[in-house]
Parts: structure tokens; C-alpha cells; sequence
């Protein structure tokens, strides 16, 4: 499976159930490789997207709330539950995308993470793991430094290594 955020030089995803920032060319990277592909994701990080959900994918939300229910969205309400729907599909096309408690639920199911390093520190409430201090995951591609207006940020692609 993937994990894919965006994070500041904290390793900082968001603050009040928001992104911390939106870079066009950081949305357009996510909607290229997660198009037709499945998204996991937090009941808080579904109700942060305009919409309710993202077209032209599987959307699933792992929630605990046992009445939780959305049109369009397959809802899991626990990690065994989630494996079993996601049972269908390769785990090269499984995109975990969110919040903070859902990246460090799956982190160990992961060989593959697409991060957005951004250049600059945010105020932020939810963080996605620091793979950086983690031994088994190395960037294994990167891209040219990027620019958004005064933002300094890169493509990296982290694999595990086992």
C-alpha cells in the first residue's frame, strides 16, 4: 500500500481539520496518481474535502463511530473490517491519504510513501510520521526543488526497506 502527504519541515499535515497549505501542482500530483485508484481515509480528513468525497476513486473512510454513514463512500469501522474491503484490489493501487491517526494505524502496512516536503514551518495539530528517523524507509526518488509563489517544496518518494 501507499501513504501520500503533504507535510512542512515538522512533518506537519494540518491544523483545525485543514491542509496547512494548498499548492496547485501538489493537488494535481494527487489527484494524477490516486485517480482510479482507492483512497483510505479518517472520517475528519472525508469531511475536510469540497464535495464530501473524491471523484473518480474508491473512497473509503475508516471511522470508529459505529452510525457513521455517506453516500458514495464505503465505510469500515474497524482495521479488520478495512482489510476485508480492501481485500479486491492490489495494494499498489491503495492510497492512504489521512489524518494523522489513520497514517500511523497503516504506516507498518506501507512499502511506499509519496511525500510533499514543503520548505517552511507551519502551526500545526496533526502530524504524519517522521520517516526520515524511521531506519526502514529511504527516499529512493526526488524531484527539482519546486517553487509556489515564496514556498520552497520537493516530490520525494520513500520505499521501505525491508
Amino acid at each position: 500500500m501507499n501513504l501520500i502527504a503533504a507535510v512542512d519541515t515538522n512533518w506537519g499535515i494540518g491544523y483545525k481539520n485543514q491542509l496547512l497549505v494548498s499548492i496547485p501542482d501538489d493537488m494535481k500530483f494527487f489527484r494524477e496518481i490516486t485517480t482510479g485508484k482507492v483512497v483510505v481515509m479518517g472520517r475528519k480528513t472525508r469531511e475536510s474535502f469540497p464535495g464530501g468525497y473524491l471523484k473518480n476513486r474508491t473512497n473509503i473512510v475508516l471511522t470508529h463511530d459505529p452510525d457513521y454513514k455517506a453516500d458514495g463512500i464505503i465505510v469500515a469501522h474497524s482495521l479488520e473490517e478495512l482489510y476485508r474491503q480492501l481485500e479486491p484490489y492490489p495494494s499498489g493501487d491503495i492510497f492512504i491519504a489521512g489524518g494523522e491517526s489513520v497514517y500511523r494505524q497503516l504506516l507498518d502496512d506501507c512499502d511506499t510513501a509519496h511525500i510533499t516536503k514543503i520548505d517552511f514551518s507551519y502551526t500545526a495539530d496533526t502530524y504524519f510520521p517522521d520517516l526520515d528517523r524511521l531506519a526502514e524507509w529511504k527516499i529512493t526518488a526526488d524531484s527539482e526543488e519546486q517553487t509556489y509563489f515564496d514556498l520552497i517544496y520537493h516530490f520525494y518518494k520513500y520505499e521501505r526497506i525491508r
